[in-house]
């Protein structure tokens, strides 16, 4: 599935499409342990290379995830990469998508900037693609991140306990959220509130 980035732009965030040329331009902007704290998907020593390396390779595989779409963040009219989100295990038979591997640079944490991309994604998803659903999932320890998908109104539907590995090698649970397109209007309003309020504070 083709996806159309020029929809995928905000007042304050821009997505553009992961490819080759953004490996070395994302790897000192990733190298921040505040930014793998909870989900320890990198972790920052002496292997970092190596393990970003691996981390990127898996993020450009378009059936990485089922069939995936990864995205760098810009800031709309800025050239910097503020983050990283991907649309994944994507079905087009059973209308839906999952929605994550999101992270930011610090400096735009709790800011404007998230609330508007998962604006862009869901509006993209339920009003572009037409689908049904919506998945997020959080680590169990990553309650910055859960609060965050509940405030936008997804629903909590349960937890997939000892679901996966760190790369720590500690075990992680792993809670699961939704959206369904009946959902959409109530949560897009929601958002958009959100957006208002994050761009007055």
């Amino acid at each position: 599935m083709d996806i159309d980035v020029s929809k995928l732009k905000g007042r304050h965030v821009s997505l553009e499409l992961l490819t080759e040329d953004h490996r070395e331009i994302i790897r000192p902007i990733a190298k921040d342990e505040r930014i793998w704290e909870l989900n320890r998907m990198l972790l920052i020593d002496e292997t970092y290379d190596s393990q970003f390396d691996s981390y990127f390779a898996f993020a450009m595989d378009p059936m990485g995830r089922g069939e995936q779409h990864t995205f760098v963040i810009h800031k709309t009219g800025e050239k910097e990469i503020i983050g990283m989100t991907r649309f994944y295990e994507l079905s087009e038979r059973h209308k839906r998508v999952a929605i994550g591997y999101t992270w930011y640079i610090p400096s735009v944490w709790r800011k404007v900037h998230n609330k508007e991309c998962k604006l862009l994604l869901l509006q993209y998803a339920f009003e572009e693609l037409g689908f049904n659903r919506v998945e997020f999932t959080v680590a169990s320890q990553n309650i910055r991140s859960q609060k965050a998908v509940e405030k936008i109104g997804a629903v909590k539907e349960g937890v997939m306990r000892k679901h996966s590995y760190r790369n720590d090698g500690s075990q992680s649970d792993t809670i699961l959220f939704s959206i369904i397109n009946d959902e959409w209007p109530v949560n897009k309003e929601k958002l958009k509130q959100l957006i208002t309020e994050s761009e007055n504070d």
